[in-house]
């Protein structure tokens, strides 16, 4: 009996011991995984935030040698790219994803497109924007912001494709055929059941190849090029955030130095906000449908 009690304080102790040091171990992860963002954010904020006013918000770049100036119009163009890259990766991306869960099981040109999706996925952004350059920038002859949204789409694409799969089989069969047993249409089983239910990791996703492809710059060097003017029309050349922190932060010019310090701070401020908006809306439901 003194043995069996004993054994049994012994095993208590030994789960009360693994389980502090396990949740230890996940809370030093969490720790080793935020730490990068929280202090790339603070220095970001330690070396731009001097220089955000409000010229810098309503004002274009001051020409070399003049000190002030802004990035109005950088803002708005990466505005303008990165809706044009979400119009044409994220359909085509939830599209894909919904062919290769609902029907593309077991055929040949669903193990295509999951095998192209992945090597996309792992291409460098500058082979992109080469890509891209070569095979709607030179027939065009000329630079664009649609030609920019086009190799931001494409790269979007396959990280949404992905994600919609994933999301998509964890969705259980019995839901599933219990719409078809009700006589609802495949298909309407597939937009009203299974996008719904899975809607939230869908939108994570989503919002994971934005925030990927927000800061690209060298996809834009051969699309968009860049401009140091007003320019709302995305069939001309169209100046962007990472654009214009690039091209400042490779100046001689201490003064363009603060404001490639300011503008990469506007620019991590620009994807949190959007992701943050993004999800505050998906968890009120309202791009679910709810009531």
């Amino acid at each position: 009996m003194r043995d069996s009690i004993k054994t049994g304080r012994v095993r208590s102790a030994w789960r009360w011991s693994a389980n502090h040091v396990f949740t230890l171990l996940a809370v030093g992860s969490t720790v080793l995984v935020l730490a990068p963002l929280v202090a790339i954010f603070i220095y970001l904020l330690y070396k731009g935030a001097s220089s955000l006013n409000w010229a810098f918000f309503t004002q274009i770049p001051k020409p070399v040698g003049e000190s002030g100036g802004g990035m109005a119009n950088a803002i708005v163009g990466s505005g303008i790219i990165l809706a044009i890259a979400s119009a044409i990766g994220i359909p085509i991306g939830i599209a894909g994803g919904v062919y290769l869960s609902e029907y593309g099981r077991g055929r040949m040109l669903a193990n295509a497109v999951r095998f192209t999706a992945d090597v996309l996925n792992g291409v460098p952004s500058i082979v992109m924007g080469i890509s891209v350059y070569a095979l709607i920038v030179l027939k065009a002859k000329h630079f664009s912001g649609y030609s920019g949204g086009v190799a931001l789409g494409i790269m979007m694409i396959p990280t949404v494709i992905r994600t919609t799969e994933e999301m998509l089989l964890t969705v259980p069969s019995a839901i599933r055929e219990a719409a078809l047993g009700l006589g609802v249409p495949a298909w309407r089983a597939v937009v009203s059941v299974s996008l719904k239910t899975a809607s939230p990791g869908i939108i994570t996703g989503c919002m994971l190849a934005f925030a990927r492809v927000a800061g690209e710059t060298a996809p834009l060097l051969f699309t968009a090029f860049g401009n140091a003017f007003w320019s709302t029309n995305p069939n001309q050349p169209m100046a962007a955030l990472p654009l214009q922190i690039y091209v400042y932060a490779i100046s001689p010019y201490d003064d363009w130095h603060r404001l490639a310090w300011a503008g990469a701070l506007v620019l991590i401020a620009m994807i949190m906000v959007s992701v943050s908006l993004v999800r505050y809306v998906a968890s009120r439901g309202i791009l679910k449908g709810a009531s």
